[in-house]
């Protein structure tokens, strides 16, 4: 009788047992997959169809998934289109074994999110920042149609997206507390207002350079999801001022990081109402706010408030230890 052979062509020791044999559902997929990278799980489905089985399974039933997990590393090349679609790559022999293969660059191609995401229907959070060069309505609207159930979804710096794509996330995905828009022009107000509208647990919002948005789109905001807002970045935005920060103070009481880097319509009044309306603050961010005096910020400061401008006498000492190469003494009585 034949030694019983590995379907690679191997002959297996008697009695041996392989990693296939072990329960999948018990010991594979929570104690062995879950630790394996997504980069290295594109690379391991192409050993046979048993293993891209294994890994399939493994990815219906992803909870979080981050496309930065598949993007290379410094160094890597990165996987192949063949590796991303699970297809034989370009140059490879009958048994898939790597040749000379086409590279895709820096981020995750089309093929490999499609394929990664095709059965997962029960993903809590998706980061697809890395996707930002080509991702597209058609390419995000399954996927949030089969997970309804989305809590935390980062979008930075996808400007191919569209004002549909955020309602279908609004609509579909009530549940949403955690949402990166950062650099997505097409962000205007009449999306954010669909937003508001349905995603009344909403808890960290990073509107960073969404030029769109003006003080209406934020007040209204504030007042249809801010009771439960703890975090909101409106950055690098011109068209924001007091009008939005006051009334994001007014309507915003658990509100603890607050970032109005560059806002340059923001002023001292603005900054004063949060100090009044805003126990919970923790951190906020003014640089480049040129209407923002020092006064208005003195009682955040009090109150241990972390704002990235420092206070004008501090700056005047470093500046004086830069010209002069030490901190000087200063009588604060004179």
């Amino acid at each position: 009788m034949e030694s019983p052979m590995e379907p690679s062509g191997v002959e297996q020791e008697p009695g041996a047992v392989r990693l296939l044999d072990l329960p999948w559902e018990d010991v594979l997929l929570p104690h062995v997959l879950s630790r394996v990278p997504l980069r290295q799980l594109l690379r391991l489905q192409r050993v046979s169809r048993a293993f891209r089985a294994l890994v399939q399974l493994h990815l219906a039933g992803l909870r979080r998934f981050d496309a930065a997990q598949v993007s290379p590393a410094p160094g890597d090349p990165g996987p192949s289109r063949a590796e991303g679609s699970g297809e034989r790559a370009v140059g490879s022999d009958s048994r898939g074994r790597p040749g000379p293969r086409p590279q895709v660059g820096p981020h995750i191609p089309r093929a490999a999110l499609a394929r990664l995401l095709r059965d997962a229907e029960g993903l809590q959070a998706l980061a697809l920042a890395p996707c930002h060069e080509w991702l597209s309505d058609a390419d995000l609207l399954p996927v949030l149609a089969r997970n309804p159930q989305l809590r935390s979804v980062a979008l930075a710096g996808c400007g191919q997206l569209s004002r549909r794509a955020l309602g279908a996330l609004a609509e579909g995905c009530p549940r949403l507390r955690r949402l990166s828009l950062a650099h997505c022009d097409w962000v205007d107000g009449l999306a954010l207002r669909g937003l508001a509208d349905r995603c009344p647990a909403l808890e960290e919002l990073d509107l960073t350079a969404c030029r769109q948005l003006k003080d209406d789109a934020i007040v209204y905001l504030a007042r249809r999801s801010g009771a439960g807002l703890r975090s909101l970045s409106l950055a690098v935005n011109a068209n924001v001022g007091d009008t939005a920060v006051q009334e994001l103070a007014r309507n915003c009481p658990r509100l603890e990081h607050l970032d109005l880097t560059g806002c340059l319509r923001v002023g001292s009044d603005g900054i004063r109402t949060l100090s009044e309306y805003c126990p919970a603050l923790r951190s906020l961010r003014v640089r480049h706010c040129h209407h923002v005096a020092e006064p208005s910020l003195s009682r955040l400061r009090k109150r241990g408030v972390d704002i990235d401008v420092e206070p004008p006498l501090h700056q005047a000492l470093v500046l004086l230890q830069d010209m002069a190469g030490f901190a000087p003494f200063v009588n604060l009585q004179v």
